[in-house]
């Protein structure tokens, strides 16, 4: 396994190298799906950091590639727009004829008026009381994995602890839990052989079935008395309790999606990361205390968004290249992450680093991340109950990789508990 990848990457680089600047396709999700991509934005990082790319199948779009442009362009909503009419916050665009549909697909007020709506849920009082309870179920499915023998951890792991914490936000049920993160899944990857269905009908059909269900909860708790729970508050606040679905819809999709990517592909990314780096796995578990500072360097090094998209609202300059109204501008925060000229050793992985924090994976200006802090809570928990019970989780098997450009992340695991 180490011999193939290694011929990989060296493949990789090769050819990374040998392209001309112009030809460079940087969001081919071969790239991903490979974990091949890193040669590409080392280059673009040294020699063409904003880089235009004249044609490709998600159309015309310059690249940000380093962590300060990336920052200016981010905090910057006034001259890059999110806004879902003009394509959206994706490298794909959105369809000119679909409404605005989540708060992330707006720019300021709008944007900040509906993201007021569900910011209660993820405060520092509702943080605290959340803690016990993560607690809690992670310690109940940790202790119910094998010793000895080979399992998922994304499913049995990431997946299951984020599945049922979507529930609770949502007062979803229970028992239908596995719908939600599944429903990220199918709305982030493409429909084909080898993907998680083979055509865009099974696509449509799975989430007709798990959103119907969302238009129930909604019309069940709308104007009734006050819940602690994401469907009550959209419902019930005036920013948000439009008769619209496409309005109501993409705020859960949006919810869906943040709630869980982030955090379960970071709890996979750790692992993967540990064991690349089997000094940095002994000294956290000679020292779980560093999980302070190893939280923010495995969402760092994990960068589970791997991109951001605004679209140029006037001519601008970025890293001395003249953006021109209505340009496609892509944020590669996975290349960001690892910006030499930002970032000290940025492809080590250092769970005591002394600048942990100094990562864009949860954005910048009015869209951070509104979930942030629920992440790297439930991050910490899991590798606090994690280094508490194992000595050793192994990676024995090929890690599959999301079939995306969007968010960098996991399908599938197989690990040994060892002693």
């Amino acid at each position: 396994m180490a011999d193939g990848w290694t011929h990989i990457a060296a493949d990789a680089r090769r050819r990374a190298d040998a392209t001309p600047l112009a030809d460079f396709q940087v969001a081919d999700v071969d790239h991903f799906v490979t974990d091949t991509h890193w040669p590409w934005f080392e280059r673009l990082r040294r020699e063409d950091p904003v880089h235009w790319c004249a044609d490709s199948e998600f159309g015309p779009y310059w690249s940000v590639t380093k962590f300060n442009d990336i920052i200016a362009v981010d905090g910057d909503c006034k001259t890059f727009s999110s806004d879902a009419q003009l394509g959206g916050i994706t490298i794909l665009d959105v369809p000119e004829d679909r409404p605005r549909a989540s708060f992330i697909g707006l720019d300021p007020p709008e944007h900040d008026a509906q993201r007021k709506v569900v910011a209660p849920m993820f405060s520092s009082a509702s943080m605290a009381a959340m803690a016990p309870l993560i607690r809690e179920r992670a310690g109940r499915i940790l202790d119910e994995l094998p010793v000895g023998e080979t399992f998922d951890f994304v499913d049995r792991v990431s997946v299951e602890l984020t599945s049922q914490m979507l529930a609770t936000l949502f007062d979803f049920p229970f028992e239908h839990r596995r719908l939600l993160p599944r429903a990220s899944d199918l709305i982030l990857t493409t429909p084909g052989p080898g993907g998680l269905v083979e055509t865009e009908e099974q696509r449509q059909g799975e989430m007709f079935t798990t959103f119907s269900q969302f238009v129930a909860l909604w019309n069940e708790r709308k104007g009734a008395p006050p819940r602690d729970d994401l469907i009550s508050m959209l419902a019930n606040a005036p920013a948000t309790a439009s008769d619209d679905p496409y309005n109501y819809m993409g705020n859960i999709v949006l919810l869906i999606v943040a709630g869980s990517d982030t955090t379960r592909h970071s709890i996979s990314g750790a692992l993967l990361a540990l064991n690349q780096n089997p000094g940095q796995y002994q000294k956290l578990r000679d020292n779980p205390a560093l999980l302070e500072s190893a939280v923010p360097e495995i969402i760092r090094w994990q960068s589970p968004v791997a991109h951001m998209r605004r679209t140029a609202l006037a001519d601008a300059q970025i890293g001395g290249k003249a953006i021109r109204k209505g340009d496609k501008v892509v944020m590669w925060y996975v290349s960001g992450n690892r910006d030499e000229t930002a970032i000290d050793h940025p492809d080590a992985f250092i769970v005591d680093r002394e600048r942990p924090r100094q990562h864009v994976s949860f954005g910048f200006g009015p869209h951070r991340c509104v979930g942030n802090r629920l992440a790297e809570m439930q991050l910490k928990i899991v590798w606090e109950e994690t280094l508490r019970r194992f000595p050793r989780i192994e990676i024995v098997g090929d890690v599959r990789r999301l079939r995306s450009n969007f968010v960098k992340g996991y399908e599938a695991m197989p690990v040994q508990i060892v002693g």
